[in-house]
């Protein structure tokens, strides 16, 4: 699945906006311990190139996503893009589809029953928002050290710490992280660590508008609820 992820960037022009994010990281003075690249894909034409990889980006766009990780890695050591690069965990990668299939199975509706919405994969959601809060910061990445001087990951890039779609802050960034190594605390790194933008909106199902214009559905009682989404 990794050809066809390097083969499906470089046919699709995502390979060459690759190379010019790179070269802006590399031609910068900061230094990072995060590395974040947004990849385009379409997933109609990877499931043409594979169905296998077209199907997983759906899926498990986590773990496809690691499919890419390497792939990048890859390309930044082969071409040297990047010379500060150190390790492939620096490198985070999200997958943005251009659209999802048009089917049922993939539109979040929680009217509907039962919603098995246990996976973490990709869904189209339709609403109007109704409620917006300020813009806040979250941790996007953060560099982690072994607090024993003798261990070899007490320095390097061995430990790096990504937000991943649905976790909590104290997932990325706690107090309570352990050295594989010798099992002494880690670290946070503060110089390295990486922040973005995160608002919390609340929306509610477009089919309210139907009930504010008095349209009966011939339904004696029924219900809308809002529902809290994350934008980062």
């Amino acid at each position: 699945m990794r050809e066809i992820a390097l083969v499906y960037l470089d046919r699709s022009g995502g390979l060459q906006k690759f190379v010019h994010d790179c070269k802006k990281y590399n031609d910068s003075k900061q230094s990072y311990a995060v590395y974040r690249f947004i990849i385009s894909i379409n997933p109609s034409d990877i499931a043409e190139l594979d169905a296998t990889l077209g199907n997983y980006i759906l899926h498990n766009p986590i773990q496809a996503a690691q499919i890419f990780q390497s792939v990048c890695f890859v390309a930044i050591k082969t071409l040297s893009l990047i010379e500060q690069l150190q390790t492939e965990a620096q490198i985070s990668i999200l997958l943005k589809p251009t659209h999802l299939p048009p089917l049922p199975s993939y539109v979040l509706s929680l009217s509907a029953f039962p919603f098995n919405y246990t996976s973490q994969r990709f869904y189209m959601s339709e609403g109007i928002v109704i409620a917006m809060g300020t813009v806040t910061k979250y941790t996007q990445g953060a560099r982690f050290l072994c607090t024993e001087e003798a261990c070899p990951y007490s320095e390097g890039f061995r430990y790096i710490r990504v937000h991943l779609p649905g976790a909590t802050e104290s997932a990325t960034v706690r107090n309570d992280f352990v050295c594989s190594l010798c099992s002494s605390p880690l670290q946070e790194d503060m110089k390295f660590r990486v922040l973005g933008d995160k608002q919390v909106i609340e929306m509610i199902d477009a089919k309210v508008l139907n009930a504010l214009k008095g349209y009966s559905n011939d339904k004696s009682h029924f219900r809308i609820q809002t529902f809290t989404a994350f934008l980062r």
